[in-house]
């Protein structure tokens, strides 16, 4: 108890210097002269907790790994793999960032920031050492939504019209990145509160069908949502239920107002990262280093654009302004939180999931071990932290992650050196990228979305594996895709709770038969070898036994074995009705017979004439059924409620003891003495 209670007094000493720690630096953001206030009360959160050094030293390693690897890190070994490695991984975030911004509907240069300070913080709180964090289209699409949600373009009419359609595109603007802002600061605390508590399990009520289902369905939002800057429309931004569906007759009621030129660029840009990523995916053992289509495609358009003034001379849609430096500090507008927080709740799930799922597919295959909680509390310091810096929610992206583990990365080392050269653009050559036409970000993402479109392939292999399954997954996706992401998600996790009640209603029972001069017992319908012993009937069910299922259980016992309690009764009551019948005959018959003759004389001797059965057993003896022993295997069962315990009472009293009953009966009507 003693331990116990030291243990739990360390931990909350943790936690409330790490809660220090974050007012300390949200107060420095305010820039707030609270130093004073600040070091006393640390002071006395020290002198009222203390715990030994061994365990101060666990908590802080658990909090910072990178403490855990930093200080052995082989240089001559891994240096090199992470300097091409985050190279490799940077070059790829530049245009993925300014692209995915377009998702979030924030300006493109917020898709930079984002490409830089959740990425440096997690160097020092992530646990893997493989995943890229970043931006992400799921979750950009997804902040995107709850932006145009709460800041829509009717809201910035000029005159407050919509008569005229036009809308101050700066004041929206504005308006929806403090919106984004807000949610990834909502997003961060969630995440941070979950990973305190140790709720890093709730990624496992995600299960990969539904997870994959989802991100499908959020390719299909997504290349919808990108198909007016491919052509060059201008149409409005949809959300909610049947969102694709407005999207796209927004479309094709405006595709006569096509830009030829804006539609001819996205081709020729979609065919070459097409081409480009086919080379990386076939050549990838050949090559050293992937071959960096997107950088190229950017900066060849980015030069094309300038030279010939697209944007004045063809009306190419352009990034536009793009600030050089980084932008002051801002404190989060907290008065939306009460709208935003069911959408945070969705989107810091989600995140957290795509996050883990990746890091411990990179964990196994490299032999070491990632700690769900503190992935959770990584995610949820990068969002939270970075919030107030002008970022959007990030996550772990897969083609990144794929990048930097492929191109020889080792640790953490290379995702700072990528944040470290999204950095130098931010601050030096930002400005270069202003005559990017939005067209190619279109076919930076739709190109990227290929390997979601490939999940599709999980239809056919989950038919022939698991009906359940398929269906959670094309839930999943239908649900998403005509809901819309936050509702469909809703949905697809209530399906797939239902599921798990559905396998326990329905479970698979069978008879178990012997395999000859063996041990082992299989299902005596699978396995043609199985045989079942005689007069016995072995009865399995795989699954728990609990009130929902309890009455089920008993009836396919029943149908299985072909014993029914009540039927075995009601013949033993028939049996009984006609012993009683036969005894009443008897005695009728030995009553005349004794007035005629009361005695029978044997060689002198004188016997009593016995009429009735030798033995009392000759009821017991005409048996309803030939079995006479079931068992009941439980080895697939897990738990036993107490309703499922009195049904299977009910069932031996009826079962084990059918002799005792009829015998108190035959004596309860005077046939047995």
């Amino acid at each position: 108890e003693a331990n116990q209670i030291h243990s739990d007094i360390c931990v909350h000493f943790s936690v409330q210097l790490f809660t220090q720690i974050l007012i300390l630096m949200i107060l420095v953001v305010m820039k707030i002269e609270m130093k004073k206030n600040l070091t006393t009360s640390i002071i006395i959160s020290l002198l009222f907790f203390s715990c030994s050094s061994e365990k101060a030293k666990s908590v802080v390693f658990g909090f910072l790994p990178i403490l855990t690897w930093l200080p052995s890190y082989p240089l001559k070994q891994y240096l090199f793999g992470d300097i091409v490695s985050g190279i490799s991984t940077g070059v790829m975030q530049l245009p993925q960032g300014l692209a995915y911004a377009m998702l979030a509907a924030v300006p493109p240069v917020f898709g930079l920031y984002s490409s830089f300070y959740p990425v440096l913080l997690y160097t020092f709180f992530g646990t893997s050492k493989h995943i890229s964090i970043g931006t992400f289209a799921v979750i950009s699409l997804m902040i995107g939504g709850v932006a145009v949600r709460e800041a829509p373009d009717s809201m910035f009419a000029v005159n407050g019209t919509n008569a005229s359609q036009v809308v101050d595109f700066e004041a929206r603007d504005a308006r929806r990145v403090e919106v984004v802002v807000a949610l990834t600061t909502l997003v961060g605390i969630i995440q941070l509160v979950l990973g305190l508590l140790r709720f890093g399990f709730l990624a496992i009520y995600l299960t990969e069908p539904l997870v994959r289902g989802f991100t499908t369905a959020a390719a299909v939002h997504v290349s919808v949502s990108q198909i007016k800057y491919l052509l060059g429309v201008h149409t409005a931004r949809f959300n909610g239920p049947l969102s694709v569906v407005y999207s796209l007759d927004a479309v094709f009621r405006n595709i006569a107002s096509t830009n030829v030129v804006t539609l001819i660029i996205g081709l020729v840009c979609t065919v070459f990262l097409y081409i480009i990523k086919d080379l990386n995916e076939r050549f990838k053992k050949k090559l050293p280093i992937p071959i960096p289509g997107e950088i190229i495609v950017v900066i060849v358009s980015t030069g094309i654009s300038y030279g010939m003034v697209m944007s004045e001379n063809y009306g190419v849609e352009v990034v536009g302004k793009i600030p050089t430096g980084l932008l002051p500090p801002k404190i989060p507008d907290f008065s939306v939180f009460p709208n935003l927080f069911p959408d945070a709740f969705a989107i810091s799930v989600v995140g957290f999931s795509i996050a883990i799922s990746l890091a411990k597919t990179f964990a196994l295959k490299h032999g070491y071990s990632v700690d769900g909680n503190q992935e959770l509390i990584a995610l949820g310091l990068c969002n939270f932290m970075s919030s107030f810096f002008h970022t959007f929610v990030v996550t772990a992206s897969m083609s990144r992650s794929l990048v930097q583990e492929s191109t020889g990365g080792h640790t953490e080392i290379a995702g700072l050196l990528a944040s470290i050269l999204v950095l130098l653009v931010v601050v030096a050559i930002g400005f270069v990228f202003q005559p990017l036409p939005t067209t190619v970000l279109a076919a930076i993402i739709m190109v990227n979305l290929l390997g979601m479109f490939k999940q599709l392939k999980d239809i056919p292999a989950l038919w022939r594996t698991s009906k359940i399954e398929l269906a959670i997954w094309l839930v999943s996706f239908f649900a998403s895709v005509l809901l819309g992401l936050d509702y469909g998600l809703v949905v697809a996790m209530g399906f797939a709770i239902l599921t798990v009640i559905y396998r326990t209603q329905c479970p698979k029972n069978a008879l178990l038969g012997q395999i000859p001069d063996t041990g082992l017992y299989f299902d005596v319908d699978e396995y043609e070898e199985a045989e079942e012993c005689s007069g016995i009937k072995i009865f399995q069910s795989n699954t728990s036994i609990y009130f929902a299922n309890s009455d089920l259980y008993v009836s396919a016992l029943k149908a299985k074995t072909g014993i029914d309690p009540a039927k075995l009764l009601a013949g033993r009551k028939s049996q009984i009705k006609y012993a009683k019948r036969d005894n009443g005959e008897r005695k009728a018959v030995n009553h005349c017979s004794s007035k005629q003759m009361d005695h029978v004389y044997t060689n002198g001797q004188m016997n009593e004439n016995h009429t009735e059965s030798d033995s009392e057993d000759d009821f017991f003896l005409q048996r309803l059924t030939p079995i006479h022993t079931i068992i009941l295997d439980f080895t697939p069962v897990n738990f036993i409620d107490s309703v499922g315990a009195k049904c299977i009472k009910s069932v031996s009293q009826q079962l084990l003891f059918p002799k005792k009953t009829l015998e108190d009966r035959l004596v309860r009507s005077g046939l047995i003495h």
